[in-house]
């Protein structure tokens, strides 16, 4: 479609730098068409207040606020928890988002006649492709405009100086122009002093963190908590019933406040890269350590084992975009089948950045103690006898032959 055909567009707005002068750059440049910022809650809460009146006083016709908090949660966040999935310590929580955030976007497009759906990831990053791959699902023949494939900008300064240029406002300044993501799942931290791997992160200084505190400021004093899981999916904390958005709230206040969570990563992207980030993701991180906690006790050896393998997998593919592909719903349903017995109470104590196993129950628990005991038991010892025979047969013919040459 020619540019001046363009005369709507849907904007994936987050009032952040790229998307805040976007609007302007997309009347400049395709023909003055009508922008409809789109902007889906994923739980950035403060991050949303006051985006109306930036977005239309930047130039916007509307701004449509989708709540996606629940849908993010049990369609997206669950499902990938229960995967055990996790991308180089990464626990996705960016990855997990975009897709649900592209989905909203399409529906508005559709809804309002829109000719086009612009996004304001960069050429080098890894959400282009979650956003266009999710909207090709949806949308296969729905025109994509990412300006920062376009336009003559190369940094976030030059950025700046346009917002400046074309009245702006903006939230960050120079000195704490860090490129962040936040929703209820994770905050990242890239940018500025990040970008040398040899600085360590400034995890005690004020406003840095976001989500959490440093290990150094956590309490003195240990805290236990408990979570009941129900088929892998968390339904209470500390014996109160909640839904699994409550649970993920309430262990991010708790896990925060006893510095658990913080990440340090140098990251592989998609396209090749690598890149260096700190995330915080303090309730996610406890949710992570507890379903794995009881899971060791109700998954036999090699359906576990086999999970842990397809979790690297489903890991990729969710990382790289691929939600909505046929290999990543046939791995939820693996996933959904292990789980069916995956029902507990995990025992967690929170100090100063770690996570420490207080104990774990299930009714169907694979761990017998009068098996496993050092103590007098069931077991008969001398059944392991004929077993290694039978397990070391191939090493003893192979030692045998050798041992004739």
């Amino acid at each position: 479609m020619p540019n001046d055909d363009i005369k709507k567009v849907v904007l994936a707005y987050s009032g952040g730098l790229d998307t805040s002068i976007i609007i302007p750059w997309l009347k400049e440049n395709y023909n003055n068409c009508e922008v409809i910022a789109v902007s889906g809650n994923v739980g950035q809460a403060d991050e949303l207040e006051g985006l109306e009146e930036k977005a239309l006083k930047t130039g916007a016709s509307k701004l449509y606020v989708l709540d996606l908090t629940d849908e993010y949660v049990n369609e997206y966040i669950i499902p990938t928890m229960k995967a055990g999935a996790v991308y180089e310590d990464y626990l996705l929580g960016t990855s997990t988002a975009r897709p649900c955030i592209a989905k909203g976007l399409v529906e508005i497009a559709l809804k309002e006649g829109a000719d086009a759906i612009a996004h304001g990831c960069t050429g080098k990053g890894n959400d282009q492709v979650r956003f266009e791959l999710a909207i090709k699902h949806f949308a296969p023949n729905m025109k994509i405009i990412a300006p920062w494939r376009e336009w003559t900008i190369q940094s976030r300064e030059e950025e700046i100086d346009y917002a400046e240029a074309h009245n702006v406002s903006l939230k960050i300044n120079r000195e704490t122009n860090y490129s962040k993501d936040k929703n209820l799942w994770h905050l990242s931290h890239e940018g500025l002093d990040l970008e040398d791997t040899g600085n360590e992160p400034l995890y005690e200084k004020p406003g840095f963190l976001e989500m959490s505190v440093s290990p150094l400021d956590a309490p003195d004093e240990p805290l236990y908590l408990t979570i009941d899981f129900e088929q892998g999916i968390p339904t209470a904390l500390n014996d109160e019933k909640l839904s699994a958005k409550e649970i993920i709230l309430k262990l991010n206040e708790l896990g925060g406040k006893n510095g658990i969570g913080l990440l340090d990563i140098v990251e592989n992207r998609l396209i090749g890269m690598k890149c260096r980030g700190v995330y915080e993701t303090p309730g996610g991180t406890i949710l992570y350590k507890a379903h794995e906690y009881l899971e060791s006790v109700c998954l036999d050896k090699m359906t576990m084992h086999e999970k842990q393998k397809l979790a690297v997998t489903y890991a990729e593919l969710v990382y790289n975009g691929q939600w909505f592909t046929p290999l990543r719903e046939a791995l939820a349903a693996f996933v959904d089948k292990t789980q069916e017995k995956v029902t507990g109470k995990v025992r967690l104590k929170l100090y100063k950045g770690n996570i420490i196993k207080a104990g774990v129950w299930s009714e169907y628990s694979l761990y017998s103690e009068n098996i496993a005991t050092f103590g007098k038991s069931d077991y008969n010892q001398k059944d392991a006898e004929g077993f290694i025979n039978l397990y070391g047969l191939p090493i003893k013919v192979q030692a045998m032959v050798d041992g004739k040459k």
